[in-house]
């Protein structure tokens, strides 16, 4: 046992050394996209959202649905899949449940 522990002492420093120079540049190209990705919407996106809101609303009116092209079908149908997922990913964080809530 000692001796598993001794060669632990030794080479416990070079192997985290080792961790930190193989997950550097991952976590740089992590830092990189979440500083684009993850904030949140600024006053100035406002309009873009809402003309893009509006563009959604009178497609919907006058049919323009029906004349995508099935990728971009398809590429709607994982948006919406992935937007429900993390609305149902949400609820159950926020009932600290998996099913129900605690009434």
């Amino acid at each position: 046992m000692s001796k598993a522990i001794q060669a632990l002492s030794v080479k416990g420093p070079m192997m985290a050394k080792n961790m930190m120079e193989a997950a550097k540049p991952r976590l740089e190209t992590f830092v990189k996209y979440a500083k684009v990705e993850l904030v949140p919407p600024t006053p100035g996106d406002i309009p873009a959202i809402r003309s893009g809101i509006g563009k959604l609303l009178s497609g919907a009116r006058t049919g323009r649905w029906k004349n995508v092209t099935v990728k971009e079908a398809w590429l709607n149908t994982l948006v919406t899949v992935e937007v429900l997922c993390w609305f149902f990913v949400g609820e159950c964080i926020g009932k600290r449940h998996l099913v129900g809530y605690n009434v």
